[in-house]
């Protein structure tokens, strides 16, 4: 008779934290408004590079800027072109949480310019989720052994552990506080206290464990 394969507990554990917020994330969306498309192309122009120089002063406190694309459309009335608009949208990427304030009145202040944000998030990659992952097998193992030690046995091997639906480490949707100005804001109030972030894991691990004690659970004994 061959010999019998060890017996396997699959379980799950779970781990879940909050983190503070590693960056802020602003929206800024400078327009223009003319006659023709070559004035408001040109107007944009100039309100964007207006904006890149405000942004140069912050260089040190900002992760990363991103410019998204151009968008230009005729306003129409009667079935007659009346004016274009133009708008170009850029993400900060905002790193120093001292500076953000200063960033925003900055900003909001910006003539034909619309801003929104911060939103606060974890970078990619961020250390809270290899911590909130190593919580989340610690579970696992603890709830595993739990059953082992039931049936009178121990955890012998560790055959496997998986992300619960290859999902990794999933942030948590948050509300973090948002700001919208428009540039004839003249004082802003801000409260900046960073959201904090809720991050959790979840995996499956699957161990072997040692021949159980030939007594019944619930002190029954077991069958042959």
């Amino acid at each position: 008779m061959g010999e019998r394969e060890p017996a396997t507990v699959v379980v799950r554990g779970e781990a879940v934290r909050e983190v503070p917020p590693e960056l802020a994330l602003v929206s800024v969306t400078v327009e223009a408004r003319e006659a023709d498309r070559g004035t408001a192309l040109a107007r944009l122009t100039e309100r964007a590079a207006e904006l890149r120089s405000h942004l140069d002063d912050f260089e040190a406190a900002i992760e990363r800027r991103e410019s998204g694309g151009v968008q230009i459309h005729p306003e129409l009335k009667r079935e007659k072109v009346v004016a274009y608009r133009a708008a170009a949208t850029t993400t900060v990427m905002v790193s120093d949480f001292a500076a953000l304030g200063e960033i925003l009145l900055r900003l909001g202040r910006l003539g034909s310019a619309s801003v929104s944000g911060p939103y606060w998030q974890l970078k990619p990659g961020s250390r809270a989720g290899a911590e909130v992952r190593a919580e989340a097998i610690g579970d696992a193992l603890r709830r595993a052994r739990e059953y082992a030690a039931a049936v009178g046995a121990r955890v012998d091997r560790l055959i496997e552990i998986a992300d619960e639906g290859a999902g990794g480490v999933q942030p948590v949707m948050h509300r973090g506080m948002a700001f919208a100005a428009k540039a004839e804001s003249a004082e802003l109030d801000l409260d900046l206290d960073p959201a904090p972030q809720t991050v959790q894991a979840s995996v499956v691990v699957r161990v072997s464990i040692t021949e159980p004690e030939p007594t019944a659970v619930h002190g029954a004994p077991v069958s042959e």
